[in-house]
C-alpha cells in the first residue's frame, strides 16, 4: 500500500468498484488511470484518484447518469446538474405512482371491459402538431404536444373548445410519435394542416383520470379483436373536459379507432 501507483485490482478494492467498472470509466474519459503499461496495457492509479472513484460510485447509487457525473467531477454547474437529475427522478416516481394506481384499479375491478359502439365519423380538417419521445413517458410527450398546439392556436386567435384530439399509434415502439389536433377550417401558423379520414370507427367512453385511459384503450382493442374488426388507424382520444377546471374523476374522454371497411 506504500506504492506510489496502485494496480487496477487493488485500486478497485480500495474504491469499492469492480475492475470492469474502472475500465468502462476509463473508456468514457471519466476516470482515466494515472499510467497504462505500454507493454501489458495494465492500468495503474494514484491514491489521490480514490476520492473521484468513490464519488462516482456514490452518485451512481443515486441514479445520477455518467454524463452528469462527469460534469459534477469537473465542477461544471454542479447544483444545476444535480437539480435536473432530481427533477427527472421526481417525474419517474410520479409515473410509477400512476402505474400503481392503474394496477390497483385492475386488482379491484379486473381486466377492463367497456361498452363499444360502431360510429361513422366524417373526415375532419385539423390543425396538428407532433412530438416524439419514449413510450414509457407518453404522458409527458402528449402534454408537450397539447401545450405547443394551444400556444399556436392562441397566437392565431383560434377559439379552443372541448374537442382537442390526441392521436396515438397502435404499436408502441420505444420511441413513438404522438400528435395533438383541433378541428378547424383555418390555417394555423406553427401547425400542420391535415385531414383525419372518416368512416367506421369503434368508439368507447373513458370516465376518469387520463392516467387510466390505457385501460379503456386496452378494452377497446380487445373488443375489436373479439368481434372480428381490424383497426386501420391510430387511436384517437377526444378530450371533452378542461382538465384545469374538471376534477380527474369527472374527466370524459371518447376513444375511437378507425376500422378497415368490410
Amino acid at each position: 500500500m506504500t506504492d506510489p501507483l496502485l494496480p487496477i485490482g487493488r485500486f478497485a478494492r480500495l474504491c469499492r468498484l469492480s475492475v470492469k467498472q474502472l475500465r468502462h470509466y476509463d473508456e468514457l474519459g471519466l476516470l482515466p488511470p494515472a499510467m497504462v503499461d505500454p507493454h501489458t496495457g495494465y492500468r495503474y492509479y494514484r491514491r489521490d484518484q480514490a476520492r473521484d472513484a468513490l464519488s462516482i460510485g456514490l452518485l451512481r447509487t443515486l441514479d445520477v447518469p455518467l454524463a452528469a457525473i462527469g460534469r459534477v467531477l469537473a465542477g461544471d454547474r454542479v447544483a444545476e446538474t444535480l437539480g435536473e437529475v432530481r427533477t427527472r427522478l421526481e417525474a419517474d416516481v410520479a409515473r410509477r405512482l400512476r402505474i400503481l394506481a392503474a394496477l390497483d384499479r385492475v386488482l379491484s375491478d379486473g381486466l377492463p371491459v367497456v361498452d363499444v359502439t360502431i360510429v361513422t365519423e366524417p373526415a375532419r380538417r385539423v390543425a396538428l402538431v407532433r412530438d416524439t419521445g419514449d413510450a414509457d413517458r407518453i404522458g409527458e410527450v402528449t402534454s408537450r404536444c397539447v401545450a405547443r398546439l394551444l400556444d399556436a392556436l392562441g397566437a392565431a386567435g383560434v377559439r379552443v373548445d372541448t374537442s382537442l384530439i390526441g392521436l396515438f399509434p397502435l404499436d408502441l415502439p420505444q420511441q413513438l410519435t404522438v400528435a395533438a389536433a383541433l378541428p378547424t377550417d383555418r390555417d394555423v401558423p406553427g401547425t400542420a394542416t391535415e385531414l383525419l379520414p372518416g368512416g367506421p370507427h369503434a368508439s368507447a367512453t373513458h370516465l376518469g383520470p387520463y392516467d387510466h385511459i390505457s385501460l379503456t384503450g386496452h378494452a377497446l382493442l380487445a373488443w375489436c379483436a373479439d368481434h372480428g374488426h381490424t383497426p386501420a388507424g391510430p387511436l384517437y382520444e377526444v378530450y371533452r373536459n378542461d382538465p384545469n377546471t374538471t376534477a380527474p374523476e369527472h374527466l370524459v374522454t371518447h376513444l375511437m379507432i378507425k376500422l378497415e371497411e368490410q
